[in-house]
């Protein structure tokens, strides 16, 4: 993970875009000389996150922050666009070059602290066929964290049917119940059961200690807050860290 502090125009921005700039700049070239497959950049610093659509300022400056990761670090590059603006993620993706984005809700509705946020598979398909984009992969989440079910809970094999057949993700992700929270080990284990072909990845919670039995059920992980200086999400990555989860993961 790529997390960005606070862009322009969120509460918390310092009202200095450069230092944003060297900490992204720093992680990424952390992450990718301790020997990560790829990099997800997440402007996970702009809280009170919007429910949908995110403002032009946060979109470009995303967009000039991906294009120097990318320019960087040669592993395939992410986009989230947080809370759910996965229309902004892929025009960004498309715009600099990335290999996939990754998507709160896909489908259905979740109930969030950012009120009731409904799938955009139907807009975001579309817009990849316009865009031309169709090499910029889906990556989207089951049982999304940080949310509940709207209604009564389906099962989880009927959420990977449709998150995959019908809204049209490429890979499938299992989180625990917030950022940093682990995966619950047996609801791995029934998303991999049910995507068949498609990858499953573990989306939060994955340490040095538990990264291993994990992929035992997925085909990858997604790591942040373990990653960081004292596991606090908004620090900076640490590399013994990262060549130490690497290590166990290989």
């Amino acid at each position: 993970m790529l997390h960005i502090p606070p862009l322009p125009g969120a509460p918390r921005y310092a009202g200095n875009l450069e230092p944003i700039r060297r900490r992204v700049l720093d992680d990424a070239t952390a992450l990718v000389e301790g020997g990560v497959d790829g990099l997800l950049l997440e402007n996970f610093g702009d809280t009170p996150f919007y429910p949908e659509r995110v403002p032009p300022q946060a979109v470009a400056c995303m967009t000039r922050l991906g294009q120097e990761v990318g320019q960087r670090c040669d592993v395939p590059l992410g986009v989230n666009v947080l809370r759910n603006d996965g229309r902004s993620a892929l025009a960004v993706a498309h715009a600099i070059g990335a290999a996939f984005i990754r998507v709160n809700v896909l489908c259905g509705v979740r109930l969030t602290d950012q009120g009731l946020i409904q799938g955009i598979a139907h807009q975001l398909l579309r817009q990849r066929v316009q865009l031309g984009a169709s090499d910029i992969r889906i990556l989207a989440d089951v049982n999304v964290k940080h949310s509940a079910p709207l209604g009564p809970a389906r099962s989880v094999r009927q959420e990977v049917v449709d998150l995959v057949e019908r809204g049209g993700a490429d890979a499938v992700i299992v989180s625990g119940e917030g950022t940093g929270a682990p995966a619950d080990p047996a609801e791995l284990a029934q998303v991999k059961q049910a995507a068949g072909e498609t990858p499953v990845l573990v989306g939060s919670g994955v340490t040095a200690e538990t990264i291993r039995a994990l992929l035992t059920h997925a085909d990858g992980a997604i790591v942040g807050t373990s990653l960081k200086v004292d596991d606090v999400t908004v620090n900076p990555v640490d590399p013994k860290r990262v060549q130490t989860l690497i290590a166990a993961a290989r």
